[in-house]
């Protein structure tokens, strides 16, 4: 049986709560909510499609996409835009 101790926190609360609000299933809100720049304002990124593969790997790491390492560029970034 689990301890209310074992269970894992969330690093930034107000932006898993609203992405529960929009719908986002609880674990991509945990997952978006617990990355390293989470709440960070973002829009400044080129699009995937100039990104190199490196990056897109390393950016499919970060959310947590599983076969990142076999899949080509396309793949990936279908993967992290249905993510």
């Amino acid at each position: 049986m689990a301890k209310k101790n074992d269970i894992p926190t969330v690093k930034n609360e107000e932006q898993y709560e609203a992405l529960r609000d929009k719908g986002v299933s609880k674990e991509k809100a945990a997952r978006i909510a617990n990355t390293p720049d989470a709440g960070k304002k973002g829009g400044q990124a080129p699009p995937y499609e100039e990104w190199t593969v490196d990056e897109l790997q390393d950016q499919a790491q970060k959310v947590g996409i599983d076969g990142r390492s076999k899949m080509k560029k396309a793949e990936l970034i279908e993967a992290l835009r249905s993510n």
